[in-house]
């Protein structure tokens, strides 16, 4: 019987169970996915913890990210699909579809083919991050040549992602991250400038790099009182974009920056792009295309096996990585 993940309390990675389940059989408007690899994300952490947009329904499954082969459909589903390689396109409820095991049956409209080009592991390190950064950067922020773009917490997959998009639209990506460790690598994946927030001035360092202009675009996962920083970081009429609470506690308006420049606030998911088919469709043709051609390339911090899911969910919590944590499922 195929072994899936599941967890019976709330908590940390050590709730997480290995269990066997029956082989499922996809339903109407389903599919079923030999899995062969699994890209961790910071939202599958907080929903193990019950902090999430969606509650667990416990025991509940986990996981929202893999890639694999297309097996069985269900009812209304074109049997094309079967012998697919595929990955999901996260924002499905995990309580209902969570997918990291050996096999997992979600529905078809959250499948994404994905280039040739690609490993498996590759391809399960492609939808989350590149969709968010997409919806954030192109639909919301408007990005455009000669545009300064800040973005916290860089060395994360989303975050990479966004410093690809930056620099394929011709705009100057600054990346901030708390490590000083990190500044090499971020350069050396394209990042244009780096902000290490621990040990320098935000504001100050951000009107030395704009020439006073400030970030046209601040793409912000981390929330908290740090917001009063990216603010005055900000250009007059900038779009400070917020898609995450990684600081965990509560994030102040910022007021007077709002007032005084004009600041354009957003609070933004991934589902604003995938719950429109229109927007969604296109969105996947955008990423699909430049990963083909290699403008896009994702980064893989490390990968785990399978049976060591409980550790790269613990390594994912560390934050030692750059990219994107995958564990390949045999």
């Amino acid at each position: 019987m195929p072994k899936i993940i599941r967890f019976h309390q709330l908590g940390g990675p050590e709730v997480l169970r290995f269990e066997e389940a029956e082989p499922q059989r996809p339903g109407k408007g389903e599919v079923r996915i030999r899995v062969q690899a699994s890209g961790l994300n910071r939202a599958e952490s907080v929903y193990m913890r019950g902090r999430y947009f969606e509650q667990p329904q416990l025991p509940s499954r986990i996981g929202y990210e893999v890639a694999g082969v297309v097996e069985a459909v269900g009812e209304g589903v074109d049997a094309c699909w079967i012998g697919k390689p595929v990955a999901t396109v996260p924002g499905f409820s995990q309580n209902r579809y969570g997918t990291l095991g050996e096999e997992t049956v979600v529905p078809v409209e959250v499948l994404g083919e994905y280039p040739a080009n690609l490993t498996p592991v590759q391809a399960a390190a492609i939808w989350m991050q590149f969709l968010t950064a997409y919806g954030a950067l192109v639909l919301v922020g408007g990005i455009k040549a000669g545009d300064f773009v800040s973005i916290p917490a860089a060395s994360s997959s989303v975050g990479l992602a966004a410093i690809q998009i930056a620099r394929d639209h011709g705009a100057t990506a600054i990346a901030v991250t708390r490590s000083a460790a990190k500044r090499e690598e971020l350069l050396a994946l394209g990042a244009h400038h780096v902000i290490v927030s621990d040990k320098e001035d935000y504001p100050a360092r951000m009107k030395e790099i704009t020439g006073g202009k400030g970030a046209r675009i601040t793409f912000d996962p981390v929330a908290g009182p740090g917001i009063e920083h990216l603010a005055e970081g900000a250009a007059n009429s900038g779009h400070l974009i917020e898609y995450g609470a990684l600081d965990g506690g509560p994030t102040p308006f910022p007021l007077i920056a709002a007032m005084t420049k004009g600041l354009n606030v957003h609070g933004y998911t991934m589902l604003q792009v995938t719950h429109d088919p229109a927007i969604a469709a296109k969105a996947k043709k955008y990423v699909f295309d430049r990963l083909a051609e290699g403008r896009f390339v994702p980064k893989i911090a490390r990968t785990f096996p399978f049976t060591q899911t409980i550790e790269a969910y613990q390594y994912l919590e560390s934050n030692q990585q750059v990219g994107k944590v995958v564990i390949t499922v045999p």
